[in-house]
């Protein structure tokens, strides 16, 4: 009887046993399958890469900039140097010293030359592109128009495709004459964003350079590039 009863003990313990194995490897196996689940969500709510476009991140990555930098321009006809006013076009100006101090403006060219009305840069497709693609090309993002200044002679203003509307991310032009008609179609229309305050020679010279009809057929093209070698900025 005595070895009957312990039998039964034996079977009770071995079958609690097989139990208590099972599922203690269950839970083991259910929790490393959560830990994977879980890590799995963490990676599909990684942010996706940057837009370009999208202007918060493009504040996010622009530089701390001063009221008053100074963009010293060099070109292959001499330098000049334009102050920025980084209070009446605060976007504009971080775009800008953002784009020199990474590098975008070297070796891009003068691609729009108007003798008495501006000199225009700015385009990275001047750089090897065709011409026919010059005046369209830019970073692939626009800045937010900021219309505070007037087109006195030596002011650097952004190109856009229409009046009052965002500027163009990179392309810029330079006053090169003042006068009633140059304050009509400029002022109120395009975010100026500074003004040349050394070297305005040199932006005359580079006005005063020999051009031809581009393709369509305004007398602006340069017959010898006017590269931009530079664009270096000081706080």
């Amino acid at each position: 009887m005595k070895t009957f009863l312990g039998l039964i003990v034996l079977a009770i313990i071995l079958v609690g046993g097989y139990f208590w194995l099972h599922n203690s490897k269950s839970k083991t196996t259910t929790g490393q399958q959560d830990q994977t689940s879980s890590q799995t969500s963490d990676s599909s709510t990684t942010p996706p890469p940057s837009d370009s476009t999208s202007s918060d991140n493009s504040n996010s990555q622009t530089p701390q900039v001063s009221d008053h930098p100074v963009a010293t321009i060099d070109t292959s006809l001499g330098s000049f140097k334009v102050t920025l006013d980084h209070t009446a076009a605060p976007k504009t100006v971080e775009n800008f010293v953002k784009l020199a101090d990474e590098g975008y403006y070297d070796g891009l060219k003068f691609h729009r030359i108007l003798k008495d009305f501006v000199i225009q840069g700015g385009d990275p497709n001047s750089k090897s592109g065709d011409p026919s693609t010059w005046g369209q090309g830019g970073p692939g993002y626009t800045v937010p128009a900021e219309i505070k200044l007037k087109a006195n002679v030596g002011a650097i203003g952004m190109a856009s495709t229409q009046a009052q509307g965002p500027s163009s991310g990179s392309q810029f032009f330079v006053v090169t004459t003042e006068s009633p008609d140059t304050h009509t179609a400029l002022d109120g229309n395009y975010t100026f964003f500074g003004y040349v305050t050394s070297g305005m020679d040199v932006v005359t010279k580079i006005a005063a350079v020999q051009v031809e009809p581009n393709l369509y057929g305004e007398a602006s093209l340069p017959v010898t590039p006017v590269v931009i070698n530079k664009i270096t900025i000081q706080e």
